[in-house]
C-alpha cells in the first residue's frame, strides 16, 4: 500500500492514470490557492479556498513524509532527513500561511502580512508536477559547471564596471551600491533611466558595458537551451 501511495504522489509515470489525475488535481489546487493573492479585498470564498487548499497541502506533505524512505532509500533515517530536502521545505512554506490566524490574535500584523505573502511560494510546488520544469531543473544540474562559470563572470563584470563608473563619474553616484545597481541594470540591458552617466567618458563606459552585458546574458541562455535539447533527444 505504501509503495502504491508513493507511485501516485510522485510525478506521473507513463501509463499510470491515478498518478496523472493526482498531478493534475494538485496543479489545480496550487493555482487555485494563488487566486486570492491577485485581489486586495478578502472574500469568504477566498477563506474557503485557503482552508481547503491548506488541508490538501498538509495531507500531501504527510503522505510524502510517510513514504519518504521509498524516495530517499535511507531506511528509518529517511523520515528525519526528508523535512530538510528542498522540495519538502517548499511544501512546508506553502503550508505555513495556514497558521496565520494564530498570529493575528497576537496583533503581530507585520508577521501576519509576511506569512500571507508566503502563499506565493505555493507556485514552486508546481515543480513537482510540470515535466517541462523538471527537465529544466535536470538541465541546470547537468550544466551547473558552465553556469557557475558564467555567474562568476557576471559578478566580476558587475563589480569591475561599478568600480570604473564610480570613479569616472563620482558626482552621479552617491555610493558604491548605486554603481553596482547601475552595472547590474546595464548587464541586463534593461535601462530604467533613474541613474545614468552624463559625461562623455561615462557614456563610453556605458556603451562598452552594454555590449559586454549582451554577450554575458546570452551565454546561460545558450547553455540551458543546448542542455534542454539534449534532454529532449534522450527522452
Amino acid at each position: 500500500m505504501r509503495k502504491r501511495i508513493f507511485e501516485i504522489i510522485e510525478a506521473a509515470s507513463a501509463g499510470d492514470r491515478a498518478s496523472t489525475i493526482y498531478d493534475i488535481c494538485m496543479m489545480g489546487v496550487i493555482i487555485g490557492s494563488l487566486i486570492p493573492l491577485a485581489f486586495k479585498q478578502s472574500y469568504p470564498a477566498f477563506d474557503f479556498i485557503n482552508v481547503i487548499s491548506s488541508y490538501i497541502f498538509i495531507a500531501d506533505y504527510l503522505l510524502r513524509l510517510f513514504t519518504s524512505d521509498l524516495k530517499l532509500k535511507r531506511g528509518a533515517l529517511s523520515f528525519f532527513l526528508y523535512p530538510f530536502t528542498p522540495m519538502a521545505i517548499i511544501d512546508l512554506v506553502a503550508i505555513l500561511p495556514s497558521f496565520t490566524p494564530l498570529f493575528s490574535s497576537l496583533r503581530l500584523m507585520k508577521l501576519f502580512r509576511l506569512l500571507r505573502s508566503f502563499r506565493a511560494f505555493r507556485s514552486f510546488k508546481l515543480f513537482r508536477y510540470a515535466k517541462s520544469v523538471q527537465i529544466i531543473v535536470s538541465v541546470i544540474k547537468a550544466q551547473k559547471g558552465p553556469l557557475l562559470a558564467v555567474c562568476s563572470l557576471a559578478v566580476g563584470y558587475v563589480l569591475i564596471a561599478a568600480l570604473i563608473i564610480f570613479n569616472v563619474e563620482p558626482n552621479t553616484f552617491n555610493n558604491f551600491f548605486e554603481a553596482i545597481y547601475w552595472a547590474t541594470v546595464s548587464l541586463t540591458t534593461m535601462g530604467y533611466g533613474d541613474i545614468y552617466p552624463v559625461s562623455t567618458a561615462g557614456r563610453i563606459v556605458t556603451m562598452v558595458s552594454s555590449f559586454v552585458g549582451i554577450a554575458i546574458v546570452a551565454l546561460p541562455a545558450s547553455i540551458i537551451t543546448a542542455g534542454y535539447m539534449n534532454q529532449i533527444n534522450k527522452k
